[in-house]
């Protein structure tokens, strides 16, 4: 039960509720156990995935024929909503479901989609995407890794970073220049199997301020040959076009995430807040903890408000990319403050480690970052006025 007393939106069926209720018990029962070994190992353990897909929560929203579960964007959500507030950190399947999948299923040949998304499906193929390099990050169209035609192979050379699942992914969309001289034009996306290829190789797991359990990644790529039937799209030079048609439904997904962290976020706060004393009497009585959390659940409160409204739009194919950018500024926005005050109300329990709260303020900050800076999301809100 949500602290929050929203109204349920209407995509949120009966249906979703039982699995909402699923997802909860898996995430507890099956890999929340194993959170502190994967926050010291750096990255989430590969059985984890192939137990998700045999549990049928991989690639929810991808059609039955391709071996998900012909769904919308509402199972998606649950099961992201559950993961977080269940504590599995670290578990990059929400960019393996709501991203790399739909590039294959939106973009891919008949022949693509019936060899990679069964095997996304089931967990055999964990994905990825390789966007960002060292020097460029909001602005795709100065990516530098290049993906050159060699008779009826590309050769890409480059390099990527901050790429989550990079370790683990066995199943990589690259930002490549296929036209180096064309600028945007000149994009394109590639798939390569790290399993069939040489020249791949995976850097340093990086060291990050928050998300321990998550691998996060240096690739490189040095002369790495495949097929021209990788590329996603009929032709070269479609792949800026691409991107920018999947990104609300990454920006949303942020959104989301940020929305289940908000939730619980006040939920540990307020519990706590009732359990802790201080002159005799709980915290939550003193009036300073009260108009903190009143203020909070009301900002919490609109912004649920919000992000279910933008969930309805996406599932009726309406979600514009500025309206998606707000989902994303927004939610990561307003994320980051109520931690801080949740944080706050702690008091120096709140900066321990050992404590939810700690680790929540930690992980909450690249919100603001991935999936596009929040500044960026100005600029693209701003194109509206």
């Amino acid at each position: 039960m949500s602290v929050l007393q929203t109204a349920r939106p209407a995509w949120k069926t009966d249906e979703v509720m039982l699995l909402e209720e699923e997802c909860a018990k898996f995430f507890t029962r099956e890999l929340k156990p194993h959170v502190e070994k994967w926050r010291e190992q750096g990255k989430v353990d590969r059985w984890a995935w192939e137990k998700t897909g045999e549990a049928g929560l991989l690639c929810m929203s991808i059609p039955e024929e391709y071996g998900g579960a012909g769904a919308n964007f509402a199972y998606e959500q649950v099961f992201m909503e559950q993961q977080v507030k269940a504590g599995v950190e670290g578990f990059g399947a929400s960019l393996h479901n709501c991203i790399v999948a739909p590039y294959i299923l939106h973009y891919g040949t008949e022949e693509q989609k019936r060899r990679w998304l069964p095997r996304m499906a089931t967990g055999e193929l964990v994905g990825a995407i390789a966007m960002t390099e060292p020097g460029t990050g909001s602005d795709l169209q100065a990516v530098r890794t290049t993906a050159l035609k060699d008779g009826n192979e590309y050769v890409i050379n480059g390099q990527k970073t901050f790429i989550t699942n990079g370790q683990t992914a066995n199943i990589i969309i690259v930002v490549a220049k296929t036209d180096p001289s064309e600028g945007a034009k000149g994009v394109s996306l590639m798939v390569v199997e790290t399993d069939e290829v040489e020249g791949f190789r995976r850097g340093r797991n990086l060291k990050k301020l928050g998300n321990k359990a998550q691998d996060t990644s240096e690739l490189f790529f040095d002369d790495v040959r495949i097929p021209t039937a990788n590329m996603l799209g009929t032709e070269e030079g479609q792949g800026f076009f691409q991107l920018m048609q999947q990104l609300p439904q990454e920006r949303h997904q942020i959104g989301v995430m940020g929305m289940a962290a908000i939730e619980k976020a006040l939920e540990l706060t307020i519990n706590y807040t009732k359990e802790r004393t201080a002159f005799g009497r709980p915290i939550i009585k003193f009036q300073n903890t009260q108009f903190k959390l009143a203020e909070a659940k009301a900002k919490a409160t609109m912004a649920k408000v919000f992000v279910d409204y933008c969930t309805g739009e996406l599932i009726a194919g309406r979600l514009d990319a500025a309206t998606a950018s707000m989902s994303k500024m927004l939610l990561s926005d307003l994320e980051n403050e109520i931690i801080d005050e949740c944080l706050q109300l702690f008091g120096g329990y709140g900066y321990m480690d050992e404590y939810p709260i700690s680790r929540m303020y930690a992980d909450a900050r690249v919100q603001r970052i991935y999936g596009g800076t929040n500044e960026i999301m100005k600029l693209l809100i701003a194109r509206t006025l």
